[in-house]
C-alpha cells in the first residue's frame, strides 16, 4: 500500500522552513556551520546549529520544557493547518505519532544533574521526564490532543527513518489514518563530549568521501511529515531496514548489512537501482563509515547514481539525520526545487584512492529526467543498524 507524504516541517542548521531550506540546501550553503559555544575536549570545534528564533511552549507542564520540544513545535507549526484538518476529517484516536530522537532533553536533564553535584539538590527546573525517550511522542499527543498509537524510536542515527518505516506500518494494518512521523534531535554538551571520546568529531567542516576526512561535526534539527493513505505528489515508496550487531559503534567493513538494508528499499518499492535519480549518502565523514559506505554504494550501483552527502551543510542530526535527509530528498522532489537542481557535495575534492569512486553531485547539476522519479537516502547507525528510505513521485 503507498504512503504519501502529504506535508513537511523541517527545521535546522540551513534555516527554519522548506523555502529556506530548499534554497540554502541547493546552493549548498554551508556557513551555518559555527563553532560550539563550549570547548570539546578542549578544540572549538563546528557545529550545525539552529539560530532561528524558537517557538514558545506557552504553560506547558514542567516535562515538557526542553528544547528538544521547542524543535518539534517549530516544524510542526509549519504543517499546521495539514494537521488540524487530518484531525477533523479523521479524529483524534486515529491518528499516530511515531518520532525518532536519541538526546531528547538530556541537555536540560545534564544541567539539572550537574546542580545536583555543585549544589547538593536538584533545581526546579529538572523533571525527569526530560531525558525520557518517549518525551518529544508525548508532548506533540497531548498538544494535539490526540489518542492514537504514539511512540519514540532510539536506535541511534537511523530512529527517525526507522520512524517513517514504522508510521507505514500502522497505515498499511490500518491501525491509523494518518502518522505525524519524523525525528527530532538538539545539541547537548553530552553528546558532543561523548562523540569527542570516541576520537570522532572534526575540528573543521566535515569533509565526506575526501582522502583528508577526519570526523563528523554533530548538528541538530527537526523533521516531520504527515503520512496518509491519501493521494498526494510524493510519496514513501518503500524501505529495507538491516542489523549484524557488528561492532558496538564500528560499521562492518564489508558493508553486507547496508547493502542488505538497500537492496530491501529496492525490493519494496519494486524499482531497480538503474532507477534510482539521486542518492543521499549518510555520509558522516568518518575514516570507517565512508569506506563502508562506498563500497556498499558501488555494489548495489555498478553503473554509478549521482549522490552527495548534506551532513558539511546541517552536520550529523543523529536521531533525526533519517528524517531530515528524507526531508532533504522530499524538498529535491517538490515544487520548491523548479529547476530539479540536486543538493551538491560539498568538500575538498580529494579522492581516497582506497575507496571506489562515487558520482558525487557538482553545483548545478539536475536530476535525469524519468517518468517517474525515484530517490533513496541512507542511514546507518551504531551496532550496524541499518535503513534505507526509496521517496518518488506518487505516479
Amino acid at each position: 500500500m503507498t504512503a504519501y507524504l502529504n506535508a513537511l516541517g523541517v527545521i535546522c542548521a540551513l534555516g527554519r522552513g522548506k523555502a529556506e531550506v530548499t534554497r540554502r540546501l541547493l546552493a549548498g550553503d554551508g556557513s551555518a556551520m559555527q563553532p560550539y559555544p563550549q570547548p570539546v575536549a578542549g578544540r572549538r570545534v563546528p557545529v550545525g546549529a539552529v539560530t532561528n528564533e524558537l517557538p514558545s511552549l506557552g504553560d506547558c507542564p514542567q516535562r515538557h520544557a526542553t528544547r528538544n520540544n521547542q524543535m518539534l513545535l517549530a516544524a510542526i507549526e509549519e504543517i499546521e493547518a495539514e494537521l488540524h484538518e487530518a484531525i477533523a476529517r479523521f479524529g483524534h484516536a486515529r491518528i499516530g505519532v511515531v518520532l525518532g530522537t536519541s538526546t531528547t532533553g538530556i541537555q536540560e536533564a545534564s544541567l539539572g544533574i550537574a546542580a545536583l553535584a555543585r549544589d547538593g539538590q536538584l533545581p526546579v527546573s529538572y523533571h525527569y521526564g526530560h531525558q525520557e525517550l518517549c518525551a518529544p511522542a508525548s508532548f506533540l499527543s497531548e498538544r494535539l490532543q490526540l489518542s492514537g498509537p504514539s511512540y519514540a524510536i532510539s536506535t541511534a542515527c537511523t530512529s527517525s527513518a526507522r520512524a517513517l518505516l514504522s508510521a507505514k506500518r500502522l497505515l498499511d494494518a490500518g491501525i491509523c489514518d494518518a502518522v505525524i512521523c519524523g525525528g527530532v534531535d538538539t545539541l547537548c554538551d553530552l553528546t558532543l563530549q561523548g562523540f569527542s571520546a570516541l576520537e570522532a568529531i572534526s575540528k573543521r567542516i566535515c569533509n565526506p568521501f575526501s582522502a583528508n576526512r577526519d570526523g563528523i561535526n554533530i548538528g541538530e534539527a527537526a523533521a516531520v511529515f504527515l503520512m496518509t493513505r491519501e493521494p498526494a505528489p510524493i510519496a514513501l515508496l518503500g524501505g529495507g531496514a538491516s542489523s549484524d550487531a557488528h561492532h558496538i559503534s564500528a560499521p562492518d567493513p564489508q558493508g553486507l548489512s547496508a547493502i542488505a538494508a538497500m537492496r530491501k528499499a529496492l525490493a519494496s518499492a519494486s524499482v531497480q537501482a538503474e532507477q534510482i535519480s539521486y542518492l543521499n549518502l549518510h555520509g558522516t565523514a568518518t575514516r570507517h563509515n565512508d569506506a563502508m559506505e562506498s563500497l556498499a554504494v558501488a555494489t548495489v550501483f555498478p553503473g554509478g547514481v549521482a549522490c552527495s552527502s548534506s551532513k558539511p551543510l546541517t552536520g550529523h542530526t543523529l536521531g533525526a539525520a533519517g528524517a531530515l535527509e528524507a526531508a532533504l530528498c522530499w524538498l529535491a522532489l517538490s515544487d520548491c526545487n523548479p529547476a530539479g537542481l540536486l543538493p551538491p557535495h560539498r568538500w575538498d575534492n580529494e579522492e581516497d584512492a582506497d575507496l571506489p569512486r562515487l558520482n558525487l553531485v557538482t553545483d548545478g547539476t539536475t536530476m535525469a529526467a524519468a517518468s517517474r522519479r525515484t530517490v533513496m537516502s541512507n542511514s546507518f547507525a551504531f551496532a550496524g543498524n541499518n535503513g534505507s528510505l526509496i521517496l518518488g513521485d506518487a505516479s
